[in-house]
């Protein structure tokens, strides 16, 4: 191997990334910091740690820096209830009734609103597979539309019964008011970006016998030695977690969670699977390791190797991409030439996505955290930053231009 390259990959290549990153983002103000990682073949061939974790405090972003990491929360919940599925504990294709009875007198939305609102039954039971692909007919309750998006007549309903993770209910009051919400739309027919994942954590709990926490932690966290990941912040790592930012109307970059005061501070009333962990760039590249390597990492075996392989496919209807089925004004992925599998979005084809890297598995977090799983180029790559909202940037796709063009072996 050359000394030029490391893992199959040009060293002044990876550098690219440095260079971009430091003089389109961090110096420019768009973002405080952040803290990226390339890694081939179980070799880490690029890490950089740059700009501040709190500008407030004028501190210098760390490699053991803590994240809100939001979304990125989603694939550990994906992936605690289909060890569950191995075990035998459901099907995929079973009704969601089957564990949560309360949902069978859902219906499917129509037309009108409020009093006025026409609802029918839904043809066929939601099911396990479509609330593990977002395509369940739920929402997100208009949470993360912009400033001044109408809201859809549904999405009222969520606003009107306070359906939010961050309101104080427990994880089974949140459920019970989801029983109380029209569908958007047919389960199976469309795909929405939702609560759906937090449903995916009571399924947990139920099936397990375990609350959702605990079964994170005592059969994933622990055994993966994931130190630095969970549902709040303890006392002696503050000083180690970041700052959460939002930009103003001027381009200014804004305090919206300083670490010192922050709700992470104190234990949730509900633990949310869909988005309510911290973690650290080196608790997630061991998670990332484990899908790399098929669902094992140091002897600890999560799941079968053919399991994710299972989970990391399309399963949209008809194998159709994001473009031909999504509904709803946000998501953490493109639309165009990508699928989603359970607890993954996909990259289907380089011409279709208009982007390298096909067979990737990947997903973000609201605060502009990303990471993505290649298995054709035994590949891990995350970037962990905080910024709200994540589509302010197009992270993922600058950096698969700089990751994999940096590949020459």
């Amino acid at each position: 191997m050359s000394p030029s390259t490391l893992a199959g990959m040009d060293r002044s290549r990876l550098a690219r990334i440095t260079q971009h990153l430091q003089q389109h983002y961090v110096d420019s103000g768009r973002i405080p910091g952040c803290d990226t990682l390339v890694a081939r073949h179980g070799q880490v061939v690029y890490r950089s740690t740059l700009g501040r974790m709190d500008i407030e405090r004028d501190r210098a972003l760390r490699e053991d820096t803590l994240y809100r990491i939001y979304s990125m929360t989603k694939p550990i919940t994906s992936i605690a209830l289909m060890m569950l599925y191995e075990e035998g504990r459901f099907l995929l294709n079973d009704p969601v009734t089957k564990f949560i009875p309360p949902w069978a007198g859902q219906r499917v939305w129509v037309s009108g609103e409020g009093a006025a609102m026409q609802t029918r039954p839904p043809e066929k039971p939601m099911t396990m597979r479509q609330l593990l692909n977002h395509s369940a007919g739920l929402t997100y309750g208009g949470v993360l539309l912009p400033p001044g998006t109408p809201l859809h007549p549904v999405d009222k309903v969520y606003a009107e019964l306070k359906i939010n993770r961050s309101r104080g209910d427990t994880l089974e009051v949140f459920i019970d008011k989801l029983a109380q919400v029209p569908l958007l739309y047919e389960p199976g027919q469309a795909w929405a970006y939702s609560l759906a994942t937090d449903v995916c954590g009571w399924l947990v709990q139920v099936i397990s016998g375990q609350p959702f926490e605990q079964f994170v932690q005592q059969r994933i966290l622990g055994p993966l030695g994931m130190v630095d990941t969970a549902f709040s912040i303890a006392p002696d790592k503050v000083d180690r977690f970041a700052a959460c930012y939002r930009r103003d109307e001027a381009r200014h970059l804004v305090l919206m969670d300083d670490p010192l005061q922050s709700t992470y501070a104190r234990t949730p009333a509900m633990h949310s699977g869909g988005g309510g962990l911290i973690s650290s760039m080196a608790d997630y590249l061991r998670l990332c390791e484990l899908l790399r390597r098929g669902g094992e990492l140091d002897g600890v075996r999560l799941l079968g190797p053919r399991t994710l392989h299972l989970m990391r496919q399309n399963h949209l209807p008809g194998g159709k991409d994001l473009t031909q089925l999504a509904i709803g004004a946000f998501s953490e992925t493109a639309h165009e030439g990508v699928g989603f599998g359970l607890g993954f979005a996909t990259t289907l084809g380089e011409v279709q996505a208009a982007a390298l890297g096909p067979g990737d598995f990947y997903w973000g977090g609201m605060a502009s955290t990303v990471f993505w799983v290649d298995p054709v180029e035994d590949l891990v790559v995350i970037f962990l930053t905080q910024l709200v909202p994540s589509n302010t940037f197009n992270f993922r796709g600058q950096l698969k231009n700089l990751v994999y063009s940096a590949i020459v072996e």
